[in-house]
């Protein structure tokens, strides 16, 4: 299903939990679902601060648990997360939430989710998907 960014902005990323972070309207966008317990979540996240350094994407985070606050900043610096971590789109996205963790979104700059791809990405594993397109 397809939403605009704007949408997203507008009604469902206010209420993010550690920054008042945004989806990028004029990029690609990179929505990561991750877990302090998790490994392989563990395991990507050096290669998602990467990819968030390109200049076309964006890479959002979202806590699995549902941590806020301290409890969440604590599992960001634990992780060195370099990017903004945001509250669950799933319900705007119109998909349903993962479960199976990492799970990773990739989000065209027009707002609609292209891929769902399950288990540790890499930074090239995600660029190819966004390559692919026209």
């Amino acid at each position: 299903m397809r939403y605009t960014l704007s949408f997203l902005l507008v009604w469902g990323l206010s209420s993010c939990t550690l920054d008042s972070a945004d989806l990028q309207s004029d990029q690609w966008n990179v929505i990561n679902y991750w877990a302090i317990w998790c490994k392989p979540c563990r395991e990507e996240i050096p290669e998602l601060n990467r990819l968030d350094q390109e200049a076309d994407i964006t890479v959002v985070g979202v806590n699995f648990d549902g941590k806020q606050g301290a409890g969440l900043a604590a599992d960001v610096a634990d992780l060195d997360i370099q990017f903004r971590v945001i509250a669950d789109p799933a319900d705007i996205l119109g998909i349903s939430r993962p479960t199976v963790l990492p799970t990773t979104l990739v989000v065209s700059p027009e707002g609609e989710v292209i891929a769902t791809l399950v288990g540790p990405q890499t930074a090239s594993s995600i660029a190819t998907h966004i390559r692919r397109q026209p």
